[in-house]
């Protein structure tokens, strides 16, 4: 089983828990709250198990541990463990990790959520924070104290899909002892597994496309056992539990993650590409396309370039807003990674959350556009697109 490919770990990975002697092909729901302990023996272990997956659901739960089983597998970690959404996966790290005295490096470009815990939140715990340009190697060296606990970088960042060198950051962090996080949500598992970088925690919002349908929401920490045993306590005090049925969902979903991930990865590549030739659009950002500032490190480090394509309309914030709203077949909703695609006027959707200075640092201009290319057919898009542009003004 340690030699199975993505494909057939996606299928089975789930199958080594086992729960009360039975083996159903599709997973069961394991919708308890609480499970029996038969004498009091066995209940003192039970509560004092890390991730013991029949005590209570906030420790654990037979449904959680066969999606984490899945996970861990496909990411190449030791374990994985899961949360109720993707910030619940990043506060829980991070938190876990760092105290009052410590200091962390940070890239520029961010979530707008993870933007806040490292630009807002952390200070207030006495948490020192760098924010550093995450493609300068050197800025990130000069930025290291005797007191760096950790780099955090996410890659291909939201919502610029600028790549990080992940090799490059996890050789330089272990120089001086200091801990990596890397949030993969973008890439995913099939596309990048950062842990086979050197990378110690691996996040996600699994909410994306490990879930894959946009029906759930969750998140998801893949690390060492050493890790997760010091992350444990703090998982279980912040209370970021997934629902028994999220986990389920999220089974179910990765079990066709490969099979999405070729056609999105497909679709998407063949859709920047289209754009990037269209006179409407100014500038496209994709990993795969070779006019990506990082193509080379992306190339080294990713399979696939994922769903999301960034992409600037000529014309201004007028025209971008035409654009999008035009948009027939693309659905214009936050989130990605799911079958459908969807499509944001970046800055309309961050400006209730950052100010114009701090989109200015993330690289959000007022014409940007993010997208994240689903399983349609590619020529159905493609004219959606189409008219979408020549209905928005862009010139």
């Amino acid at each position: 089983m340690s030699d199975w490919k993505p494909d057939t770990v996606a299928v089975h990975g789930h199958s080594t828990v086992r729960t009360e002697g039975i083996d159903p092909v599709a997973p069961a729901i394991y919708y308890s709250s609480t499970f029996r302990a038969h004498d009091a023996p066995e209940f003192a272990e039970m509560a004092t198990k890390p991730r013991h997956i029949s005590f209570y659901t906030r420790y654990g739960n037979p449904t959680h541990a066969q999606a984490a089983e899945v996970l861990a597998k496909l990411e190449g970690t030791e374990v994985a463990m899961l949360t109720a959404s993707g910030m619940g996966a990043i506060s829980t790290a991070v938190l876990a990790l760092l105290k009052a005295g410590d200091h962390c490096i940070a890239q520029s470009r961010h979530y707008m959520a993870t933007a806040k815990l490292f630009g807002e939140m952390l200070p207030r715990f006495g948490v020192e924070v760098t924010i550093v340009e995450q493609t300068d190697l050197a800025a990130i060296a000069a930025a290291i104290r005797p007191t760096t606990r950790l780099i955090y970088v996410e890659t291909p960042a939201n919502p610029t899909l600028v790549v990080t060198d992940l090799a490059a950051v996890s050789d330089l962090a272990k120089q001086h002892n200091i801990l990596t996080l890397a949030d993969n949500t973008f890439a995913g598992p099939i596309n990048s597994r950062p842990a086979a970088l050197g990378i110690d925690v691996v996040l996600h919002s699994a909410t994306k496309s490990l879930g894959g349908h946009s029906d759930i929401t969750a998140g998801a920490i893949c690390t060492t056992k050493l890790l997760a045993e010091r992350m444990w306590d703090t998982a279980l005090t912040l209370g970021a539990t997934l629902s028994p049925m999220d986990a389920w969902l999220l089974l179910r979903g990765m079990r066709t993650l490969p099979l999405r991930m070729e056609r999105i990865n497909a679709n998407a590549l063949a859709l920047a590409a289209w754009l990037e030739a269209r006179p409407e659009v100014e500038t496209v950002y994709y990993p795969m396309l070779p006019s990506h500032p990082q193509h080379e490190i992306a190339k080294k480090q990713m399979c696939g370039g994922g769903p999301v394509v960034a992409f600037a309309v000529r014309g201004g914030y007028d025209a971008t807003s035409r654009f999008v709203s035009g948009l027939k077949l693309a659905s214009q909703a936050v989130s990605l990674g799911g079958v459908e695609t969807l499509a944001v006027h970046t800055a309309a959707m961050w400006a209730g959350s950052l100010s114009e200075a701090q989109m200015r640092t993330a690289g959000i201009a007022p014409n940007f556009v993010r997208m994240s290319v689903g399983i349609e057919d590619i020529g159905d898009l493609e004219r959606d697109f189409a008219q979408a542009l020549e209905g928005s003004g862009a010139a």
